[in-house]
């Protein structure tokens, strides 16, 4: 059964960020609306622009109100003044996102294509002692998996920011990947490649087989902010990233944390 409101969403600061959500929702104050693509035409060879996002995101409704409709009824920005935003933790859990009162924010399934998703090599103990490791975003050759991408308002992302970093400024920053691709996603039973497809040949991990075929367009890379964090980027162990897909916070904090070598944000992600 899904849960109707945020605050019954379930939520362990010691397990963050899961759960998260399986398909597109709208997260308000007081209802999480689920939502479902109306368009039955959809060209996974398209490359979209800004305009060409909205629109896209504007063709989910759910029942009878389309995105735009729950927003207004929300007294919210429409999705023409919302700009694409990755939540690769945290603030895609309704429950972490509307404990921060940013108001209403559509969310979507995205793809990450040759990017992955890694804990960061810091902590956050406002929640739990000793503290949570957010996620942060890190090339990969051959890599693709689900996440969660953000309509947001420019006041939404400064606030998202602002928590991430606790008030130690430029922690974390909003950049502009400038690798890898990120893509719509409409299957959502879709599943990272497996451990076992891994290669390491001492210099570089790669995927040894394909990726499933394409459900959604490709959003421009430049007009997707995403959060990464600016100080120690992210852990390794003997040269691999560790992937969120394959190892939870407590086992990373456990098993991983510190023992393995710091690599450097500006090592792991090209910006623009």
């Amino acid at each position: 059964m899904q849960a109707e409101t945020p605050n019954l969403w379930q939520y362990s600061p010691a397990n963050s960020p899961l759960p998260l959500p399986d398909g597109p929702i709208i997260v308000t104050n007081k209802t999480i609306h689920y939502l479902q693509n109306d368009n039955e035409n959809i060209d996974s060879n398209q490359l979209l622009s800004l305009d060409g996002i909205q629109k896209y995101c504007s063709n989910f409704s759910a029942g009878d109100l389309s995105v735009d409709q729950i927003l207004n009824r929300e007294n919210a920005e429409i999705m023409e003044h919302r700009k694409p935003f990755l939540l690769l933790g945290e603030l895609a859990n309704p429950f972490q996102l509307n404990r921060l009162n940013l108001g209403p924010m559509p969310i979507f399934i995205a793809r990450l294509e040759n990017l992955c998703r890694t804990y960061s090599d810091g902590l956050d103990s406002r929640m739990i002692q000793p503290g949570i490791h957010h996620i942060t975003l890190a090339r990969s050759e051959g890599w693709w998996e689900k996440t969660h991408i953000g309509m947001a308002t420019i006041d939404q992302m400064k606030k998202m920011i602002s928590w991430l970093s606790n008030g130690r400024r430029g922690d974390w920053k909003p950049v502009k990947p400038g690798e890898g691709g990120i893509r719509f996603e409409n299957d959502i039973s879709l599943a990272p490649p497996p451990f076992d497809s891994l290669n390491w040949d001492g210099l570089k991990e790669t995927v040894t087989i394909e990726s499933p075929p394409p459900t959604g367009p490709s959003m421009e890379i430049a007009q997707v902010m995403v959060p990464v964090h600016t100080k120690w980027g992210c852990y390794d162990s003997r040269g691999k990233i560790i992937r969120c897909a394959h190892v939870q916070q407590r086992d990373f904090h456990t098993n991983y944390f510190r023992r393995g070598s710091s690599k450097k944000w500006q090592d792991i992600l090209k910006i623009q």
